[in-house]
């Protein structure tokens, strides 16, 4: 158990019954507490929301699941008969992993993912997970690295969320203040907390399509399909037809 795996802590203290909230802190002191996050995590397929439901129909082949959390993606990839490896930093989250039946994960950061995990046919980043590439700069060096990893019909399935559409003020003010900074509005400095457990802090970048169709150009990917939803999207990228 380590002290800065609060993500992975509030994952297995789920797995063990306990009604947990996933709570979030961003660093200006704004702070979320939500119970969904945690159920979906150990969520079996027939209840996902019907975006990500939907957004698996678009996954195949070998597929690389980024941020694999308590592993219901895996899982219900394994149940396709599919060969699916599962990466995630929280040993917790792992271990959850591990307990429910992954077969294939390993303890790796979206930085570190190379031409060791093997070629894939689909990367898979629900559960908000665009995120994961943290900036703008970051997530285009990172989507040139995956075009390389993947096959030629390799595609990538990842959800995230336009942060402009809101009117609360503290988000407002955020995404103002990241403008100043010039740095994208949904790029947010966050750290999970449960009980006395916190991760370390770390940026996530939110995008809307208009800002993930700039982020994809001149890397090799295009925007295939868009599955909405009420809170966030899923888009289904390509490798661009010009790559």
């Amino acid at each position: 158990m380590t002290a800065d795996d609060g993500y992975g802590q509030m994952l297995i203290a789920a797995l063990e019954g306990e009604d947990v909230a996933e709570i979030v802190e961003r660093d200006d002191r704004f702070i979320t507490a939500s119970r969904f996050g945690s159920r979906l995590y150990l969520a079996p397929f027939g209840r996902w929301p019907a975006h990500h439901r939907q957004a698996m129909r678009h996954v195949r082949g070998r597929v690389l699941d980024v941020g694999c959390g308590a592993g219901r993606v895996c899982l219900h990839l394994q149940e396709r008969g599919q060969d699916v490896v599962g990466i995630d930093v929280s040993p917790g989250a792992l271990e959850v992993c591990r307990r429910r039946g992954v077969r294939d994960t390993w303890l790796c950061s979206i930085d570190d993912v190379d031409e060791s995990l093997g070629a894939f046919d689909t990367i898979v980043m629900l559960g908000n997970n665009f995120g994961l590439f943290a900036s703008a700069a970051k997530a285009r060096r990172l989507l040139r690295r995956f075009h390389r990893l993947t096959s030629d019909r390799g595609r990538i399935v990842a959800e995230s969320r336009d942060v402009q559409r809101t009117s609360d003020p503290a988000h407002v003010r955020y995404q103002e203040r990241n403008r100043d900074r010039g740095r994208l509005p949904g790029q947010i400095r966050i750290r999970v907390r449960y009980r006395d457990h916190a991760t370390r802090w770390f940026d996530y970048l939110m995008v809307s399509e208009d800002e993930l169709a700039r982020l994809l150009d001149g890397t090799g990917w295009t925007i295939g399909r868009i599955i909405p939803s009420e809170d966030t999207y899923v888009a289904v990228i390509e490798k661009s037809a010009a790559a």
